[in-house]
């Protein structure tokens, strides 16, 4: 019987097979995983988080512990119900002043990008801008729902805008219909590259005389140096920003939690207007039906512990990442920097997750398998970002989740491999 044509797809193999070479080889030394640090994970803060939403909602309804209850408990509102606490946080911390009702709670950021793209696909010539290379699971989501993804350039920049404005005017001379960009503005995946504020503006600008949304993913944005850049969604006048955020590495990624801020207005059958997020509820209505109101309890208590300020929740996370992202750049300076190495260079972000390196040989999955084999350390291929399988002279590392010494360790393992894999060509 045939299938869905994503299921033949590179994308939706990516994960399978990293998840696969990572079990097969137990013992190695990921510098692949992009997971938040599990040093600070505290199963009994789990209760106390609910009990202290528990509170908070039991004052919000007057008392009426029934339905205090029958809230957390029983199939819920399908747009959400800690969406003021985000809209809160969204205040607290990134200066974004959101209408709770344009929130939509949802399973994961994951879920937020799929339901805005199934929203926005209407036709077979409505495409996606994604800069390239992005998170797989952009093109997985797009390819979910049938939406070519058209390629914009990365720069030094993070966006190569000219190249932005020749995408989308090469489109619409094809008949193509580009609904939106996709762009993580902060540290991201897969390069840790960031737009200065003036490349947001100006993107903004853009997307305002092209007509087209952005859809701004800002999972990393809390883990740079200092107080950070303004995201899209606060510097936006003109409704063209879909924010997706996620609690996954700010809060707790097991609870799966994630949002959409969508409030632009938009034309709805019959005539008149509502608002996108209640048209991605509705999409929403028909997939996960409502997102778990006992992780959004716990996300929500974790919430009013600190203020509303994931910032202020995530201090130790945010010295780690920085002093782990130090660890990094200079461990590859010492390993890779002297006379006589391999022809390795690194990017320098400021923040976030990951980093690339470029090596002097195509670095595909069958090098993986066998780096995982011989010198037991993992890293990510660059190809799994751009939805093809072609081998590219460049790796993602990410340090996240590592203790010092695994860093150490996972360096020395991955010159080693560089080094041979040189030697040999």
């Amino acid at each position: 019987m045939d299938l869905h044509g994503s299921l033949g797809s590179p994308v939706s193999e990516s994960m399978n097979f990293l998840n696969e070479v990572a079990q097969r080889y137990p013992d190695a030394v990921s510098l692949a995983a992009g997971r938040p640090f599990e040093g600070y994970f505290d199963l009994d803060a789990i209760p106390h988080y609910l009990d202290t939403f528990r509170r908070h909602l039991t004052s919000e309804l007057g008392g009426d512990e029934a339905a205090v209850t029958r809230t957390i408990l029983q199939y819920g509102r399908t747009k959400g119900i800690i969406h003021g606490l985000i809209a809160e946080n969204l205040r607290v911390d990134e200066g974004i002043v959101a209408d709770p009702e344009s929130i939509v709670v949802t399973v994961g950021c994951q879920e937020a990008l799929y339901l805005t793209l199934r929203a926005l696909r209407r036709t077979e010539k409505d495409v996606l801008l994604a800069v390239t290379p992005t998170y797989v699971g952009a093109h997985g989501a797009a390819q979910l729902v049938d939406m070519p993804v058209l390629p914009v350039r990365e720069s030094g920049a993070g966006i190569d805008l000219d190249d932005l404005v020749a995408v989308v005017e090469r489109a619409r001379a094809a008949g193509l219909n580009p609904r939106a960009l996709y762009v993580i503005p902060d540290f991201a995946n897969p390069s840790g590259a960031s737009l200065s504020r003036q490349t947001r503006l100006d993107l903004l600008r853009i997307a305002q005389e092209h007509d087209f949304l952005v859809l701004e993913d800002n999972p990393y944005g809390l883990f740079g140096d200092g107080a950070g850049l303004p995201t899209l969604k606060s510097l936006d006048s003109d409704e063209r920003v879909v924010y997706l955020g996620s609690f996954a590495k700010t809060g707790i990624p097991g609870a799966r939690v994630g949002f959409a801020v969508a409030g632009q207005r938009v034309a709805v059958a019959g005539g008149g207007t509502e608002s996108l997020a209640d048209q991605l509820a509705k999409v929403k209505s028909m997939l996960t039906v409502n997102t778990s109101p006992i992780a959004q309890a716990v996300i929500g208590g974790k919430l009013l512990e600190n203020g509303c300020s994931l910032r202020t929740a995530n201090e130790r996370e945010i010295r780690t990442y920085q002093d782990n992202l130090r660890r990094m750049l200079k461990g590859l300076s010492e390993r890779f920097g002297q006379d006589g190495a391999p022809q390795v260079s690194w990017n320098t972000p400021g923040g976030g997750f990951f980093l690339v390196v470029t090596v002097p040989f195509p670095a595909g999955d069958d090098l993986l398998e066998l780096s995982a084999q011989r010198h037991r350390v993992l890293w990510t291929p660059m190809h799994h970002f751009y939805a093809d399988s072609r081998p590219r002279n460049q790796i993602r590392l990410s340090f996240s989740h590592l203790l010092a010494p695994e860093i150490e360790e996972g360096l020395d393992r991955l010159a080693d491999f560089v080094r041979e894999q040189s030697a040999g060509r």
